[in-house]
């Protein structure tokens, strides 16, 4: 057993596994500031660091609790500026604040080394709590509002491949960086 403040690396789900495919537990709020959920938060930071994400939800890692984490989000359209800060957020709810459509590649850890275009609402409103139980209520655009739908989809059972409308854009990382990626913009992993 590792003592406090150490953290780990967690093992990341990958496609075929049911917990992928399950419907997360919320996470009561009493429960938000315990050790395990505050251990849980930090091991899924360091594993997201681990495999080079910018969104991380707990199902990935074995746990099937309403919980996701988030790297800074950059622009890199705009100089790396930063989009969204690193966060966590807990039973998210999203609703759609427009019926406008923005699409980016995506990738997944759990999805490992494919990569395609998945269409997603460009405005939406998230809603939850955050690492100290805070109610989290804002609205988010862009690239960090793919990201949000993304890790939300996870909690749902759901994973990007089910997203794509057009499979002729799904590759494989090597023939992504070879034939995609100059004309892609972020990528959401």
């Amino acid at each position: 057993m590792s003592g406090w403040g150490d953290m780990a690396i967690l093992k990341v789900a990958r496609l075929g596994h049911p917990i992928l495919r399950r419907v997360a537990d919320p996470v009561e709020p009493g429960l938000i500031k315990s050790p395990d959920i505050q251990r849980l938060i930090d091991d899924m930071f360091d594993t997201m660091a681990e495999y080079g994400g910018v969104g991380l939800a707990a199902p990935q890692v074995h746990s099937p609790v309403q919980l996701l984490v988030t790297e800074d989000i950059m622009d890199p359209d705009a100089d790396d500026e930063l989009l969204a800060e690193r966060s966590v957020v807990i039973n998210p709810k999203i609703t759609f604040l427009t019926v406008e459509e923005i699409s980016y590649f995506e990738g997944c850890l759990s999805v490992p080394d494919l990569r395609g275009r998945v269409p997603r609402i460009r405005r939406i409103r998230l809603q939850g709590f955050d690492r100290d139980g805070n109610r989290i209520d804002r609205e988010v655009e862009g690239f960090p509002a793919v990201v949000y739908q993304h890790e939300v989809d996870h909690l749902n059972g759901i994973v990007f491949l089910d997203r794509m409308q057009d499979f002729a854009t799904l590759s494989y990382l090597q023939e992504f960086d070879r034939y995609w990626s100059a004309s892609a913009g972020p990528v959401a992993d």
